[in-house]
């Protein structure tokens, strides 16, 4: 599986989840914040299958696994 996720997109992914999980808890307290798990899986796999159907790569080029 080809990394097509920049460190910087990582971050901002991994900021994002953590906030949307943070809805289970506190605030509204509804599963809906569940959806948080999938930036923070595609952040941690280096590889979002979005990206890939669009073409999107945000890392370097010779950023590969």
């Amino acid at each position: 599986m080809t990394v097509n996720i920049g460190n910087v997109d990582r971050s901002i992914r991994v900021i994002v989840g953590l906030v949307l999980l943070a809805l289970v808890f506190i605030g509204p307290q509804t599963l809906w914040g569940l959806v948080g798990l999938i930036p923070i899986a595609t952040a941690l796999m280096g590889n979002c299958p979005a990206y890939s159907l669009i073409g999107i790569k945000t890392c370097k080029s010779g950023n590969n696994r």
